[in-house]
């Protein structure tokens, strides 16, 4: 008798119970709550950080281009910038990777000529919604 309520014990211990597991993910639901939104604003914050170097990659690229050819690219068509020449004797590419020519939320960086806080140009990403002004992750960056 003795041995059968040993067993019945180890067995009981082993297990968790309904009230256990209904605690644990009552914790883990308020750490993911607690902690979600300051996730989600770093996230935000890299890809703003992101848009900046790239913007800066951008601006550069077009100041080659300008010193290589005497004039800036079109506005309408950055994509110059890092199209391979087609002739040995041609310059270029002033950038090597055509996905920055794209902030961090995709959309194609603007070149705004003249620029309105620069002299000669600004190249702008208008953020995460793609539309002028906001703040936070909808903030405009403009580069150089």
């Amino acid at each position: 008798m003795t041995r059968t309520r040993k067993t019945q014990t180890v067995r009981a211990a082993a297990g968790f119970t309904l009230i256990e597991m209904i605690v644990v993910v009552i914790i883990i639901a308020v750490l993911a709550t607690a902690i979600g939104p300051a996730l989600f604003k770093r996230i935000g914050g890299a890809k703003t950080g992101v848009t900046q170097n790239n913007a800066s990659a951008v601006a550069t690229a077009i100041n080659l281009y300008q010193a290589d050819t005497g004039s800036l690219p079109d506005p309408a068509n950055l994509g110059v910038l890092a199209a391979r020449p087609s002739s040995a004797d041609a310059k270029g590419p002033w950038l090597e990777n055509p996905d920055m020519l794209k902030d961090a939320w995709g959309h194609m960086f603007v070149l705004v000529v003249p620029g309105k806080k620069n002299i000669n140009f600004d190249v702008v990403s208008y953020g995460a919604d793609g539309q002028p002004g906001g703040s936070g992750e909808n903030e405009d960056i403009t580069k150089p």
